[in-house]
């Protein structure tokens, strides 16, 4: 296998691995530094980019003929993520409900108050249904540009993938 090849194959695990790791800064910066509290779906939305850091490095450390699998695993994980990030949009602009069980309001009917004291969480809850937004006076949520991003990278992974036979 030429030497070029080999490079490519290994940049485009690194590109993966770079563009999860971006991701993933962005939002614990936003939570730890920016004071913005993450909701269960926005949990959810951060596991495709962990698993694909994995992709990327295992695409950087695979012989060139395996790393090819471990590359389109990597654009699998944007894509899913992709879908997550469409589904917490929709929550957010009330098309549907949440598919997370952690994104509704528990029912308190017929509680003593103790009961309900002892049915608070340990930290204030983010709802699903509202949207985050981390620049001020921009209107597009955190959910929106996951979206763009996780789309973005997507399309751009997947034109590399196919411009010419990686192996």
């Amino acid at each position: 296998m030429n030497k070029i090849l080999l490079s490519r194959i290994h940049a485009l695990g690194l590109a993966i691995t770079l563009a999860a790791v971006f991701a993933l800064a962005v939002a614990l910066s936003a939570q730890y530094f920016g004071g913005l509290s993450p909701c269960a779906l926005c949990l959810v939305a951060r596991w495709p980019y962990r698993i694909a850091i994995f992709a990327g490095v295992v695409a950087l450390v695979l012989p060139p003929r395996y790393a090819v699998a471990a590359l389109w695993f990597g654009l699998l994980c944007f894509v899913a993520d992709s879908a997550v990030a469409w589904v917490q949009i929709g929550v957010e602009m009330g098309w549907w409900k949440s598919p997370l069980a952690e994104c509704s309001a528990p029912s308190l009917a017929g509680l003593s108050g103790a009961s309900l004291l002892a049915a608070l969480p340990d930290r204030p809850v983010t709802p699903c249904d509202a949207p985050v937004y981390l620049i001020p006076g921009l209107k597009i949520s955190m959910a929106a540009m996951n979206l763009i991003y996780a789309v973005t990278d997507s399309f751009v992974l997947a034109k590399l993938l196919t411009y010419r036979k990686l192996s």
